[in-house]
């Protein structure tokens, strides 16, 4: 136990022992600069220091333009072009199909197989399959139930101003 106590006392007296750090001037022997550290001081000083540059380095990549350097990052704007570009493509894609059905509708006039009688534009696109989805727009319990709350507020905001305009003509 005492062995113990021996080498944590050598070694608090290591880190805390007061050195002098002194930069002479070589041609006159001038003390241009002294300091007194311990070891302790050094080494929290060298820390902190450490610490500040990773955290400057890592904000300095993460907001500004260098992150795009780092492989596995994307720029900003080529995010916004792709999204674009898969926008357009979605609408082009939308826009063959219609155009497809329109022409074989026209080939099966041109053919006889179809009455030119029944042939339309609208009919054509109708029937290429762009159907929209059905949607129940029935009103819910608590929908109807607000509904008639709202009534209810709104005649009582228009009773009140009328009852008040009847006191003032008095």
């Amino acid at each position: 136990m005492s062995g113990k106590r021996l080498k944590r006392k050598k070694i608090h007296s290591k880190l805390f022992t007061k050195n002098r750090l002194v930069i002479l001037n070589e041609d006159t022997f001038e003390e241009t600069f002294s300091l007194r550290l311990t070891l302790m001081n050094v080494f929290v000083v060298a820390s902190i220091g450490a610490i500040l540059l990773i955290l400057i380095t890592t904000f300095i990549i993460a907001f500004t333009p260098l992150r795009e350097f780092i492989p596995g990052y994307s720029s900003s704007k080529l995010k916004k072009d792709a999204t674009e570009l898969a926008l357009k493509s979605d609408s082009l894609t939308t826009a063959l199909k219609k155009n497809e059905a329109y022409i074989l509708s026209i080939q099966k006039v041109l053919n006889g197989e179809l009455e030119y009688a029944k042939f339309n534009k609208d009919s054509i696109l109708d029937s290429s399959g762009a159907v929209p989805p059905q949607v129940d727009l029935k009103a819910t319990k608590e929908e109807l139930e607000l509904r008639d709350e709202v009534a209810k507020e709104e005649k009582k905001a228009q009773s009140t101003p009328s009852k008040q305009i009847k006191k003032k003509a008095k």
